[in-house]
This record gives C-alpha cells, structure tokens and sequence, in this order.
C-alpha cells in the first residue's frame, strides 16, 4: 500500500514540501480514543501519543489531531508505536459547535471528500436538519450528498414525495434512496465510492449508518443496535469516529449520531447552502441588504409572492442569525482565554524572579 491509497493526493504532497518536516514520517490518524491515537502509513497501523509540545501548545480542540488528519510522526519500539508531532494543513474540515451552552468547536473529521448525509424515510426525515447538515458540509469544502435509508418502509408514491419535497426546497446535493434490508439502492452507492477518496457518514442514530457501513464493507465488522418503534430513534452505536478502508479502495469514516447540530461563523456554508436565496439577493436595492425590513429586497419580495418557500427563508434567517451570534461569543471566549493565557505566564515570570 502506498500513502496515495490513503488519500495522501497532490495538494498534500505539496504541502508536505513546504514544510520544515523532512525528517518525520507521515501517516494518517484513523482512530482517535480519550487519550490516545492509531496512525496508519503504507504498511501499519499502529498506537500513538502526543508529543508534548503539540499538547501544550494547542490553544483549543481545533489544533489538536481528528481522524483523517494526515500528521508528521516518529516511530519507537520497531516501528510499533508513534509520537504525533505535528499535523499536516488540513484540505477540508467537519466541525460544530460542542453539544449545549459552551460555545467552542467539536473536530469530528477532516480531509473528507464527500460526505454522506443521512436520513431515514420515518420518523427521521426533516428538511431544515439537512440544510444544517448542508452548511456544515459546504463550510468545511466537502461535497455533500443525501441519502435517504429505510425506503422499504415506505410506498413508491411517499419515496417521490419525500424526494419531491427535497427538490422543492432547492436542495440541490445528489440524492440517493436507498434500503438497507432489501439492498435496493446500494449498487449506486457502490458506484460513488473511488479508490483513494475519503468519505463520511452523518446523521442521526439510527437511520442505519454503521449498518450501511457494514454492507459495504460485507461483514457485520461493527455493532448495531435496534431503534425503538414509537418515535425511531436509535442508540448511539457509534460511540467513536474511526477511518475504514472498503476493499475496493475507498475510505469511509462513520460518525456518532448528533442531535445538536450548533454552527460557528459558518457563513460560506450558508450561501452555498442557499443559492437560490443568494441568487435573489443579487437584485436587493442595497448591498448589506439583511433581507429582514429593508425596501427594495427582493428576497422578501420572493417571499411575499410565493417564489420563495416560508419556511426555507426562516430557516436560512435562523441559521444566519446563530451563526453570527456563536462567532461573536466564541471571538469573546478566546479573548478572555488569550488574556487568562498572558497572565498565567506573567505569573510564572514573577515566581521565578522570587
């Protein structure tokens, strides 16, 4: 195996001759554990650690390795274990704002082509989580795609429906439909994946992510869980995100089910997410227009004139307005730790004169 069949492409090995690394070994982070880390190169995988200095160094999560990163490594004990020294640029990121009030980022992968956004035919099926899932698949330069498992459950006539419904929101991603159980819809997903190209799964528990996950990989390799009748929520059966390898040469990273789905200062995600908004918003009469009171908006016009979906438009006000609202906290959050940081050593300073 070469590092090219683990995605190591052009772009990062140009990165890699720009950097003051020649004397480390690359490999990529494939698993990542509470406190340790598997690095996978042409001929292993293996455990590793930090090495100190990018442990204290880090000033937050975002600086500290996710799976798919490509890292500078050494090797120890025959080549059995690694020490990350430091990571490669990263060519695409998936991140979120953490789970409740602390307002910081949640790495969950990187360096990810494309990635599969899922969602079932039951209960699951909600067009403004997937627009929030869009955003933070285009904020992060990563292709999205939507699959829509469990359409077994479903008739010929409500699968259209739900498409039909997707269409009409204008999202505009390739959608695929897709069965589990019955197989059907699998064989084009088969014919997305390519040899060398890293892919992830996101959506909630139990819409059958880790199951797909084991069919394409053709072995139960990971467990999966029952999701409960009443309201077809699942456990979270992913507990870790980890990097697989299919046997036809594409990678494929399984994700946690989220349920929070908070953005950070996404506001690329979002006007691409929203072209058909955008678009509109081209012929608004100011050009800080906020598509909210002023005259002459053309996006609220489209509204009023029913060429613009309600509920999309209030979906993209919303996303806006939280994006915004979690930049500005978050700016605030590592001014105070940047102050906290510059006291501690000038703490350190005064101790040591004494």
């Amino acid at each position: 195996m070469e590092l090219q069949t683990l995605g190591f492409n052009d772009w990062f090995q140009q990165k890699l001759k720009e950097s003051d690394k020649s004397g480390y070994n690359v490999a990529r982070v494939t698993t990542v554990n509470r406190d340790n880390y598997l690095v996978r190169n042409e001929t292993s995988e293996v455990l590793a650690e930090l090495a100190g200095k990018l442990m204290f160094s880090a000033e937050s999560s975002i600086d500290l390795p996710t799976v798919g990163d490509w890292a500078f490594v050494q090797y120890y004990n025959s080549d059995t274990f690694a020490i990350i020294d430091d990571l490669l640029p990263r060519k695409s990121v998936l991140r979120r704002k953490t789970a409740g009030k602390k307002v910081d980022y949640q790495m969950i992968a990187s360096n990810i082509d494309v990635a599969f956004i899922m969602q079932s035919c039951d209960f699951n099926f909600n067009l403004r989580r997937l627009e929030r899932y869009l955003v933070m698949a285009n904020d992060g330069n990563i292709k999205p795609m939507f699959l829509l498992s469990k359409s077994d459950l479903v008739s010929e006539e409500v699968l259209e429906q739900i498409i039909s419904a997707v269409r009409s929101a204008n999202i505009n991603c390739e959608t695929i439909a897709f069965s589990n159980e019955t197989g059907s819809g699998l064989a084009q997903i088969q014919q997305v994946l390519e040899a060398g190209k890293t892919y992830c799964l996101l959506g909630s528990s139990g819409v059958g992510k880790t199951t797909l996950l084991n069919l394409l990989m053709g072995r139960d390799a990971f467990e999966t869980n029952l999701v409960r009748e009443k309201d077809g929520k699942g456990k979270h059966t992913t507990t870790r995100r980890q990097l697989t390898i299919l046997d036809q040469g594409a990678m494929l990273i399984d994700t946690p089910g989220m349920r929070e789905l908070g953005n950070i200062g996404v506001s690329t995600g979002i006007d691409e997410s929203f072209t058909d908004i955008m678009k509109l918003a081209e012929g608004c009469r100011f050009n800080d227009c906020t598509h909210t009171s002023e005259a002459g908006c053309t996006v609220m016009s489209a509204v009023q004139n029913g060429d613009l979906n309600e509920a999309r438009y209030q979906s993209y006000l919303k996303l806006r307005k939280e994006s915004e609202h979690y930049e500005l906290s978050y700016a605030e959050k590592r001014k105070k730790d940047r102050k906290f940081g510059q006291f501690i050593k000038s703490a350190k300073k005064q101790f040591k004169k004494k």
